[in-house]
């Protein structure tokens, strides 16, 4: 065997596990769909003694004949009909249980894997080879088990009628099983690069779809158009390779079977000339030969259903195995009476992709937020302001050092009881498509109206009470039917409404005006009062919100304490202070 089909075998193999309750059923559909083909060649059988029978005047056997042959038909329908019955179901339930595998393993691998992936190959993996998955295990497995061992069943039939003639079929066949092993290695690689670049174009309807409104204001839709185009050909004519490649296939599936007969009907006739074949036998040849037509023909569709399932399989499993590099702990610990104090210490931060001589974004961060505290983060843009707050989540996680919540290391926490207590509001606010209700309160969804309302007040949402539906009313996908400012006070209602110990807030006012931002400020310090709040600012008046200020500069905190002191003693801060009085002030010109 091929070290392609012992990879091909291998890795269908892997579906197992989830086709474990399905198989059952799948192998009762394989026996039907034998059972269905054995009754059509036995059929040949009753045909050899029935012409035999005519031909030597014995009348008498043609209505048993002929009822015993219908009932062997109506016997085969059936089990056709079982076959399917037995199918159909047990594919859709391991093609539900693999997309929901697929899909907590989505959840639960880290950001930077989401920051690598396109999402169109995400969306494939989980639909459209997911689906062939299915499809193959529902009709392409059976009838290809089913078709291979009734294809040798068959044979040897032939053979039994007529050594010579049974030879000559298989002599003829031979070219169809070496063109389908070359046939295998070539396909499979077409369908690889096939469902590869489906993905891109998935990618590229999503990221155009997304984008609709930059492409209309820039006038740019006929650009994006084109490139859509592009790929769209590049897809066609990777479709139009594997549709000659089974077509070259099919020649041969379909012309050397019709050769083999005529090869076979000049030499029938001539045995039974010699005595050496009765006229049924040879009848019952043709017949046999006839019945296997389909199995034959079928291989070369089946086989390419084989190797896309195979190459569906490949692509699932690239991401099920992907490591998850951001994990709970084996014996975790939890934290009975939080208190909010969270400390860094000696907190290092490099991404992956990160060349070796370039240092460490976060390069030994040293800070403390006392319970109740709340610090401004601030620094130059790219300094890695954003990349601080993520590591407070295991978002992304610390090169070295560590991080404590309370004075315990928050990896020895489970994921869920570190984010029970900390919530984070993110510049870039992303809403699902759910009710407005839902959104709010997705991270605390048991909590009360009256919790709901002072979230809303704080955040001064009120605009959703204006609503068609009010706090009901479903948004359109992540939200964009509202204003960006409408986005970020929802978003930072949900984090409020979380009601957690610590709250990361990554410049969750950006998009606000000054005075709504004033109002929200005013309404948040209420809350700061015995929350612990990290803040990345962007604004002066975000930093006036916070107790204390921190400098990030140069991966480290070089300045730590209120903003007056930091006005006197250091004078990067007083930089980094006016670029951001002058980007706010060009804000507002803007708003």
């Amino acid at each position: 065997m091929s070290d392609t089909q012992l990879s091909t075998a291998k890795t269908l193999w892997r579906l197992v596990p989830f086709a474990r309750k399905a198989l059952p059923r799948i192998t009762l559909g394989i026996v039907a769909a034998i059972a269905a083909h054995m009754f059509a060649l036995a059929i040949p059988q009753f045909l050899q003694n029935l012409v035999n029978s005519l031909v030597s005047g014995g009348f008498d056997a043609l209505l048993p004949a002929v009822g015993l042959i219908l009932l062997m038909g109506i016997a085969e329908a059936l089990f056709v009909l079982l076959r399917r019955w037995l199918v159909l179901t047990p594919g859709t339930h391991v093609e539900a249980h693999m997309r929901n595998t697929l899909y907590a393993k989505l959840q639960d691998l880290p950001v930077a894997f989401h920051d690598r992936w396109p999402s169109g190959q995400l969306l494939s993996r989980a639909v459209s080879d997911l689906s062939l998955i299915r499809r193959w295990l529902s009709f392409g497995l059976v009838l290809f088990i089913a078709n291979f061992l009734t294809i040798l069943v068959g044979m040897l039939i032939l053979f039994s009628y007529s050594v010579w003639l049974g030879l000559i079929f298989f002599v003829v066949s031979i070219p169809i099983w070496v063109i389908g092993f070359k046939f295998e290695k070539q396909y499979g690689q077409i369908a690889r690069k096939s469902q590869d670049q489906s993905g891109d174009l998935a990618t590229r309807v999503e990221e155009s779809v997304h984008g609709v409104r930059v492409l209309k204001a820039f006038g740019r839709g006929p650009f994006a158009a084109k490139q859509f185009s592009e790929q769209a050909f590049e897809l066609k004519q990777t479709e139009i390779t594997k549709a000659r490649a089974v077509a070259n296939l099919w020649l041969y599936l379909i012309m050397l079977p019709e050769f083999a007969i005529g090869l076979s009907m000049l030499a029938g006739v001539y045995l039974v000339v010699q005595g050496d074949l009765t006229v049924g036998g040879l009848v019952a040849f043709f017949a046999t030969a006839i019945v296997l037509r389909w199995p034959t023909e079928s291989l070369g569709f089946l086989l390419s259903m084989t190797l896309e399932a195979k190459s569906a399989t490949q692509r699932f499993f690239e991401v099920i195995d992907e490591p998850a590099l951001i994990s709970d702990p084996k014996n975790p610990k939890s934290i009975a009476t939080p208190q909010g104090l969270l400390e860094f210490k000696d907190v290092h931060f490099r991404y992956p992709d990160t060349p070796s001589d370039v240092p460490d974004l976060l390069n030994g961060i040293n800070l403390s937020l006392q319970p109740g505290e709340s610090v401004a983060l601030i620094g130059v843009t790219g300094c890695g302001k954003t990349t601080l707050t993520a590591l407070t989540t295991r978002l992304h996680e610390v090169s070295a050092g560590e991080i404590l919540l309370d004075g315990m290391d928050i990896r020895d926490l489970t994921r869920a009881e570190l984010r029970k207590h900390l919530a984070m509001a993110f510049e870039d606010a992303t809403l699902f498509s759910l009710s407005i209700r839902e959104n709010i309160l997705l991270g605390r969804p048991n909590a009360t109206e009256d919790e709901l309302k002072q979230a809303i007040e704080i955040a001064q949402a009120h605009f959703v009470y204006d609503l068609p539906n009010g706090l009901d009313t479903t948004i359109g996908e992540e939200g964009l039917s509202l204003s960006g400012g409408q986005r970020q006070r929802i978003a930072l209602a949900r984090a409020v409404a979380a009601q957690p110990k610590v709250l990361i807030l990554d410049d969750p006012l950006s998009a606000l005006d000054v005075d709504t931002e004033a109002m929200v400020e005013d309404a948040l310090r209420h809350v700061l009062t015995t929350t612990t709040a990290l803040i990345v600012a962007h604004r002066p008046s975000t930093v006036m919100l916070a107790d204390k200020v921190a400098l990030l500069e140069n991966g480290k905190i070089t300045a730590f304490g209120t903003h007056q002191e930091l006005l006197k003693s250091s004078e990067h801060y007083r930089y980094v202070i006016s670029s951001l009085e002058q980007e706010a002030k060009e804000r507002e010109v803007n708003l």
